[in-house]
């Protein structure tokens, strides 16, 4: 009999993936946590321990269904912490006389196994993960010819192809977005929901991390580490999402407020990025309570959430199959500023910063308007690296995998791509960060003054990013009202000084 062996990766936790519908004596499944994954990037801590925990969890699910199981931990002895090497220890130790993996959904994972198959002497093959609506491919194959993706056009073809809020052929209501009216601004607190937390113990974990001395960034509540853990966690987090968050989550997903890191938003990402649960089951079951609650909640608020998950999450992974390896290169406005100290520590008297580091630091979560038009706008407008920005927000975030990440951090927020994704560079003075937040109040800026003692930062910096990309940006349909603004100014130049002299020393900012 065959001696298989099956390698399951850290964001590969599909419990109902095909492989586990019966039992095989001839299969053993395979996960190690490893130094090779910790390391590529500085990461979270929560990141470090969020991963390690789910994954410990899944493998004694499988193993209690009767599969057979090998799991090396990241003290083993033995673990040589890479997969290549722990993987050519194993198959030589064991046996195995053949392997087989899901196809991973980073482009260094993907490049890593193959090499890794053309190198055995043992037979190999791959697998769909099961997870994703579409293939690698559908994106490349559906915008043939084109030279931007238009992302609204994709979202409709998955309305139709998975009848998504639709009315036969047409959508419901005949609107396919209500993108307008999702950018309110919070000003009642008290409609806020308590986040739905089941706190545990991770110390043991956090011990073994820090006595392996990997090097992590952010802190953490060893005693009330709150992110899911299991797939009945996570379906927990959806049936919450549903019953206390859906019903503001529309009107107020773009919006910030000091009081509150989650505000409405369902923190399902990394339960939805590891695998635990799948967009269409969660977009399925956010349909269905709405059908059910119809008159107690309006379309926009459930629109907005389904086309994050179908259309935007969806469309970013195409992107990321069609466009790399070259994607990771793309420099488009030539930045090369070193990314500021204070991303690190959130010690900045831009308040906007502050709050939006400082959450992301104790939480590992930042939503996706905290990371586009503060942090991400902010990188951009001072002309960062977009290197160093790629890693900050890979390693940051508890739901940060590459494939989801750099399309976002590179293409959406920094339009180091030149337009793949974006149509226009979403840069913004402080009048947006205002009008979306409470962060300009109690700031020590003054939001109104682009130059002078304690001018907003965003406000000079702003025009001395279209100033200096003129030359890459004026053409553009979508920004031409910001060049005709520039030409009229009378202190034009007094607004690109203040804004050179903060870009000399963006560390006391």
């Amino acid at each position: 009999m065959a001696k298989i062996v099956r390698l399951i990766l850290g964001d590969q936790l599909n419990s109902k993936h095909s492989w586990f519908e019966k039992k095989d004596d001839s299969v053993t499944y395979l996960m190690m946590e490893m130094r090779q994954e910790t390391d590529y990037v500085k990461h979270h801590i929560q990141k470090v321990v969020g991963f390690f925990q789910v994954m410990r969890t899944f493998a004694e699910e499988i193993k209690d269904r009767g599969h057979k199981l090998i799991y090396i931990k990241l003290d083993d002895a033995g673990n040589e912490q890479n997969l290549k090497k722990n993987l050519n220890r194993l198959v030589e130790k064991e046996g195995f006389d053949h392997f087989e993996y899901m196809l991973p959904d980073e482009f260094r994972l993907d490049k890593q196994l193959r090499e890794i198959c053309s190198s055995f002497s043992i037979s190999s093959k791959s697998y769909d993960t099961e997870h994703f609506l579409t293939d690698r491919d559908f994106l490349k194959t559906f915008f043939k010819g084109k030279k931007s993706y238009l992302m609204e056009s994709f979202y409709r073809e998955m309305r139709k192809k998975y009848d998504i809020l639709m009315d036969g052929k047409e959508p419901l209501t005949g609107k396919w977005n209500y993108d307008e009216a999702n950018r309110n601004k919070l000003k009642d607190t008290s409609i806020l929901e308590p986040q739905l937390l089941k706190s545990r113990d991770v110390s043991e974990l956090v011990n073994m991390i820090e006595k392996a001395e990997v090097k992590t960034i952010g802190n953490i509540d060893v005693q009330n580490f709150s992110w899911p853990h299991s797939r009945r966690e996570s379906l927990a987090l959806v049936d919450y999402f549903c019953e206390k968050l859906l019903p503001n989550f529309g009107m107020y997903q773009d919006a910030m407020h000091t009081e509150d890191p989650f505000l409405f938003h369902s923190r399902l990402s990394f339960s939805l990025n590891t695998k635990l649960i799948s967009p269409l089951e969660v977009v399925e079951k956010v349909e269905k309570y709405w059908y059910e609650h119809q008159n107690q909640i309006d379309i926009a608020q459930v629109e907005g959430f389904i086309r994050q998950i179908i259309g935007w999450r969806e469309y970013m992974r195409g992107v990321y199959w069609a466009k790399m390896p070259e994607y990771q290169n793309l420099n488009f406005f030539g930045n090369q500023r070193k990314l500021p100290e204070f991303f690190w520590t959130g010690d900045t008297k831009m308040n906007c910063l502050k709050h939006a580091i400082g959450q992301s630091l104790d939480h590992a979560y930042a939503h996706h308007i905290q990371r586009l038009m503060i942090t991400g706008n902010f990188a951009m407008i001072a002309g960062i690296k977009p290197d160093d920005v790629d890693a900050w927000y890979l390693g940051i975030y508890i739901d940060a995998i590459e494939w989801v990440e750099i399309t976002n951090t590179r293409g959406m927020s920094q339009f180091a791509d030149g337009g793949i994704v974006g149509t226009k560079p979403y840069a913004a003075s402080s009048n947006y960060i205002d009008k979306m937040s409470n962060y300009c109040g109690s700031c020590h800026y003054s939001k109104s003054k682009k130059t002078g003692d304690k001018a907003c930062p965003f406000n000079s910096l702003y025009w001395h990013f279209y100033n200096r990309n003129e030359d890459k940006l004026a053409k553009n349909p979508r920004i031409g009202m910001a060049y005709r603004t520039l030409a009229k100014m009378k202190n034009k130049d007094e607004i690109l000084e203040q804004a050179e002299k903060y870009l000399n020393d963006l560390d006391s900012l």
